[in-house]
């Protein structure tokens, strides 16, 4: 509503300007002062519809194109002073200085677009900061969110930095939570309440990020991209996003990494007390889980489903899909299962 009264006001007072300035221009008069009060308020009108249109430019962009703009000239002035010192017609020199200006305001302009990636200060949120602050930058992205583990972790303090949420991981988690799909509408809604409830911790730092990458279509391509400008990790637990990352030389956060490595640590031989939940996949195994969700395959106890014993280990089987223990019933004793 602020912006559309602004709006308003600049048109009423272009035309107001309009016929201030047709009636001092040309011969005195009520005809001349309305023909500028005319190209006031339409010239007002073009100009709101460019700014309309400017809403589609990145303000990155912008900024690079200012900056280019800005050195060519900078790069045209010292040439011209070079040219200067060799004797020339007046006329002559004058064509060579907007020569100049316009090629290299030009070629400023463009170069600067194309190597935006490479210029710090476009992104401001790096440079101008407190430097008494830990500097270093996690950017989260949309699975980790959603997981909602990341409330505990930051909990314990074992993770210390600045949080940043990407605009484009925001834009996800809005659309997941509007989906028609029940699931993923809970799911996207359970990721904004964790987001929210990151943001209202007063000892974590998290913001937003503006920066979208318009030419880039895949959020995970975005993630790393935006972390490799910023030099921050990738906060996920997303499996293909983890490879991708470290492929580019991008330090990764796995939630799921973490959880593996806090399980405790089980040996050969040592007994533990599991509950026989469901048969197993060979001949007359039973399956058990932990309270942290390993699974424990049991030689010989599918006749006892349902009942709580106590099995001792024979092996531990590491899987990129977590681990496995392998363990035997009551009356078996121990023994070394072959690597299936």
């Amino acid at each position: 509503m602020t912006i559309i009264f602004i709006r308003l006001f600049f048109v009423f007072l272009s035309t107001i300007v309009g016929y201030y300035v047709g009636s001092i221009m040309g011969d005195p008069g009520v005809r001349n002062a309305i023909i500028g009060a005319v190209v006031g308020f339409f010239g007002s009108i073009l100009v709101i519809l460019v700014e309309i249109r400017l809403k589609k430019f990145s303000t990155r962009n912008l900024s690079a194109a200012v900056f280019g703009l800005i050195f060519g000239f900078f790069m045209a002035w010292i040439l011209t002073l070079v040219v200067r010192l060799i004797p020339m017609e007046a006329s002559i020199y004058s064509s060579l200085n907007i020569m100049f200006i316009l090629i290299f305001c030009y070629l400023g302009m463009v170069i600067a677009m194309k190597g935006k990636d490479e210029f710090n200060l476009i992104i401001p949120y790096v440079r101008f900061t407190r430097q008494d602050q830990n500097d270093s930058i996690i950017v989260l992205d949309t699975s980790v969110i959603i997981d909602g583990r990341i409330i505990d972790i930051t909990n314990t303090h074992f993770i210390e930095g600045r949080f940043l949420v990407p605009r484009f991981v925001l834009r996800e988690l809005q659309q997941i939570a509007d989906s028609q799909d029940s699931l993923k509408r809970n799911r996207g809604r359970r990721g904004l309440d964790v987001l929210n409830n990151l943001q209202k911790n007063p000892k974590m730092s998290v913001r937003i990020h503006e920066e979208d990458f318009s030419e880039i279509k895949d959020v995970d391509a975005k993630i790393v991209k935006l972390a490799k400008l910023l030099n921050a990790k990738v906060f996920t637990n997303d499996f293909n996003l983890n490879k991708i990352a470290e492929l580019q030389g991008v330090s990764v956060l796995n939630i799921n990494d973490l959880s593996n490595a806090l399980k405790p640590v089980v040996l050969q031989g040592e007994e533990m007390t599991v509950k026989i939940s469901r048969e197993g996949k060979e001949y007359n195994q039973g399956v058990a889980y932990l309270d942290d969700g390993t699974m424990v395959v049991v030689d010989n106890a599918r006749r006892l489903i349902g009942q709580t014993i106590r099995v001792t280990v024979t092996s531990v089987l590491q899987t990129s899909a977590g681990r496995m223990i392998f363990a035997s019933a009551p009356g078996d004793g121990p023994r070394r299962r072959n690597s299936r």
